[in-house]
C-alpha cells in the first residue's frame, strides 16, 4: 500500500473507531500530533504504536517541535529554547554556538524518535527581520548566512538521531507582518531580492541536508499570483527546476487562512497537489477531512510515496535506554545553560 498525500490529525489520547477507518484510507499518509494528543511519553509512545501498525509501510507521523513557543509535547520531555537563542550567541560565539546547536537538534530528535514520532517540522529557515510576530524568535538570525550554518548544525543533530530534517517556510515568511494562519500575507519583493537573502538557506540546504521542504501560504505578487503553497512557477519551477530540490514538498495546513484564497478544503487540496506538493496537511477540521476523501481525486505516484518513505525515522531507541546515556545527559545540561526557560506557547500548526 503506498503513502497518499495527506497528512490528518487526530482528536485525542487515542484513536477513535472512525479515526482508524480515515487513517487506512489509501489518501492518508500520515498523522500530525498537537499538544491535545499528548498526556505523558508513555501515552504517546502507546498512541504511535497504535497508529504504525495500521499500514505498511506505516503512516508518517510529525508534529511541530521547535521549542520556545512551538513545542507540543512539555511534560516528560526537555524544554527546548526557541532557535533565536542560538542566533543571540552566534555572532559573538560561533563555533559554540554551532555545536550547541547541533546538541540541540540532537535532542529534540532523539526524544521525539524514542516515543515513536518519525519527524518534526524543522528547522525554521525564515529570516527574522523582526516584522513577523509569528516567525520571531523561531528563526535562527536575520543574517541568511548565519541561518545557514545554525541550521546546518541543527540539522546534523537530527540526522545523528536518525530524523529527516524539513525546512520552512519556503521561500521565506520573515518580511511580511500578517500571519498566515489568520489571513494572506503579501510579499512585494522581486525574487533577485529573495534569492540572496530568504532563499539562500533553502538553496543551500536543499540538495542533501532537507528531506522535506514547506511552502508558505504567502503570495509574492512580484513573481507569481498564487500563494506559494499552490504555485507551480515557486514549486516546480523554481524549487525543482532552478534548485535542484529532490525531497518531498509538505503543504502548510490547508485549514489556515492564508489557504482560502483557493477555495474549499477539495479545491485546495487539488491545487496544491497540481502545484507540485506531496504531502498535504489538513488540520483541526475533521469534517472537511472526510469531505475531501470522499472528493479528491488523486492516483498513486510511485515517486510521491519515494519521497515521502524517506521522511520515515530510522533506528528508534528505547527511551529509557536514551535517558540513562551519557550523550542524552550531556545534550540537556548543555541546553539548560545556555537557554532561558519560557512557557509561552504559540497553538500554531
Amino acid at each position: 500500500m503506498t503513502l497518499g498525500p495527506l497528512m490528518v490529525d487526530l482528536v485525542g489520547f487515542t484513536v477513535s473507531e472512525k479515526e482508524r477507518e480515515i487513517l487506512q484510507h489509501p489518501l492518508v499518509g500520515g498523522v500530525i500530533l498537537f499538544s491535545r494528543n499528548y498526556e505523558s511519553p508513555e501515552q504517546i509512545a502507546a498512541l504511535t504504536t497504535e497508529i504504525h501498525a495500521l499500514r505498511q509501510p506505516h503512516l508518517i507521523i510529525a508534529v511541530d517541535h521547535e521549542g520556545g513557543r512551538v513545542q507540543r509535547f512539555r511534560e516528560g520531555f526537555s524544554r527546548l529554547p526557541p532557535v533565536g537563542t542560538l542566533g543571540q550567541h552566534y555572532m559573538q560565539h560561533p563555533q559554540q554556538t554551532l555545536k550547541q546547536a547541533e546538541v540541540t537538534g540532537w535532542l529534540m530528535a532523539a526524544e521525539l524518535r524514542a516515543v515513536g514520532v518519525d519527524f518534526s517540522f524543522a528547522p525554521v529557515l525564515d529570516l527574522n527581520y523582526g516584522i513577523s510576530e509569528v516567525i520571531g524568535d523561531r528563526a535562527f538570525h536575520r543574517d541568511p548566512q548565519a541561518v545557514t550554518k545554525l541550521a546546518a548544525a541543527y540539522i546534523s543533530g537530527m540526522k545523528q538521531a536518525s530524523m529527516a530534517a524539513v525546512g520552512k517556510h519556503f521561500p521565506g515568511h520573515g518580511a511580511v507582518e500578517v500571519d498566515s494562519h489568520l489571513g494572506l500575507p503579501v510579499d512585494k519583493r522581486h525574487l533577485e531580492d529573495m534569492w540572496q537573502a530568504d532563499m539562500l538557506p533553502f538553496r543551500q540546504l536543499c540538495s542533501h541536508t532537507l528531506a522535506g521542504i514547506m511552502p508558505a501560504h504567502i503570495v509574492y505578487e512580484k513573481c507569481d499570483s498564487l500563494p506559494a503553497g499552490f504555485s507551480p512557477y515557486w514549486i516546480q519551477e523554481i524549487l525543482r527546476k532552478r534548485m535542484g530540490f529532490q525531497g518531498a514538498v509538505i503543504s502548510d495546513d490547508l485549514s489556515m487562512a492564508g489557504a482560502a484564497i483557493m477555495g474549499d478544503s477539495t479545491a485546495r487540496a487539488e491545487a496544491a497537489l497540481a502545484a507540485g506538493c506531496d504531502l498535504l496537511l489538513l488540520c483541526n477540521n475533521p469534517a472537511e477531512v472526510e469531505s475531501v476523501l470522499d472528493n479528491l481525486k488523486c492516483e498513486a505516484d510511485p515517486l510521491r510515496h519515494m519521497r515521502l518513505v524517506r521522511l520515515h525515522g530510522r533506528h528508534p531507541i528505547d527511551r529509557d535506554t536514551l535517558m540513562a546515556s551519557e550523550q542524552w545527559k550531556q545534550a540537556v545540561y548543555t541546553v539548560a545553560n545556555y537557554a532561558p526557560d519560557t512557557d509561552r506557547q504559540l497553538d500554531l500548526a
